[in-house]
């Protein structure tokens, strides 16, 4: 690479790590965490839930697929999570400045550019994995002239940084679904529009137990489901009544703290497209797309509540239900964009359970 500069990984640990800069030459700090997906980095790079984090890829070659430009689906991006670069900082093995795809229409590095987002490569990232999965997360920094402070975005409310502040209407099918957007993925957007419904997207803290509505969706989001109060409050209400509620990632432990449960930050988390989980009951498991630090702790939730899903790497709780309401949540992504798309159904299920409930009325 022409005019290469030299950058630094700096953990708070201690452990600095010399590299190669791409993308914008700048400092920034943030949660170092690792993602195993082989593909799928623009999607993963405009996913709200990565809000803050510095992402370590342990894919070893990034960058060779470039990125796409922008189409636009329904007044949404058609390709993208969302409408701009999310992460803090991105850390990879092998930085490809060739990129060649048939609808590439930038390298990854301008792309990082563009939001002034800095990369760093020539990392040995198995090597940075290994310590995350025995430290867990931690606060890092990449510095390339300045020097940053250490900063915890999980001390932030980040779902209010990256909510939308007004409601927006998508859509005109027969069933009116409310989306609490605390971050949400573009995808659940297009799975819903795809299954002709009334979505209306509304900021994470506005209530909307005042709207007209037959079903609820709760999305996904970054950071410590504990600072999202408003919207646990509103979901408190909703709960008590009977119209169904459908939770993916931070919306099923939204879910949980306003059954009365609790949540806990997982070690490292799970961010990746093969997580396999169990559908509890049964021998049945899926391949999950995911991407989140925290959990729901099962042993706190109330007797009529029970686990959906069961992590099968480490046991941990992946979906919840309750036992004679149609509420349920999963912690991995039935969207799956960018793969695998395994449990892409369990929207037809949530629709299901919206078009029984209106038939009851």
């Amino acid at each position: 690479m022409e005019n290469a500069k030299s950058v630094k990984l700096i953990l708070e640990d201690g452990t600095e790590i010399e590299g190669t800069s791409f993308g914008a030459f700048t400092s920034a700090a943030g949660e170092v965490v690792f993602s195993t997906a082989m593909t799928g980095y623009p999607e993963n790079l405009t996913d709200p839930s990565f809000a803050g984090q510095i992402l370590v890829l342990t894919y070893p070659m990034v960058g060779n697929y470039g990125v796409p430009g922008e189409e636009l689906y329904e007044s949404i991006s058609k390709i993208f999570e969302s409408d701009k670069i999310h992460i803090a900082g991105l850390v990879v093995n092998y930085y490809s400045e060739e990129h060649s795809h048939w609808n590439a229409a930038k390298s990854l590095g301008d792309w990082l550019k563009e939001y002034n987002i800095p990369g760093i490569f020539g990392v040995d990232t198995r090597m940075l994995t290994k310590i995350l999965r025995e430290k867990g997360a931690m606060l890092g920094k990449i510095v390339a002239e300045e020097n940053v402070e250490f900063h915890d975005p999980n001390q932030d409310n980040l779902v209010a940084q990256v909510s939308p502040t007004e409601v927006k209407h998508y859509g005109h099918g027969q069933h009116k679904i409310v989306l609490v957007d605390c971050g949400t993925k573009t995808n659940i957007i297009r799975c819903f529009l795809q299954r002709d419904v009334e979505l209306i997207r509304v900021p994470w803290d506005y209530d909307f137990t005042k709207l007209d509505y037959d079903g609820l969706f709760l999305s996904n989001g970054p950071g410590d489901p504990k600072m999202c109060t408003p919207t646990i409050q509103h979901l408190q209400t909703a709960l008590g009544q009977d119209k169904p509620i459908f939770g993916i990632c931070l919306g099923s432990q939204l879910m949980g703290l306003a059954a009365g449960g609790d949540t806990f930050k997982l070690k490292y988390g799970h961010r990746s497209h093969n997580q396999p989980v169990l559908l509890t009951g049964t021998k049945r498991s899926y391949i999950t797309s995911q991407n989140h630090g925290f959990a729901v702790d099962t042993d706190t939730l109330p007797a009529e509540w029970t686990m959906l899903f069961e992590n099968l790497n480490d046991g941990t709780c992946e979906g919840i239900k309750h036992k004679t309401k149609p509420f349920f949540s999963t912690q991995f992504h039935p969207e799956a964009a960018g793969g695998p798309e395994d449990t892409e159904y369990l929207f037809d299920d949530f629709l299901k359970a919206v078009a029984e409930y209106k038939a009851s009325k």
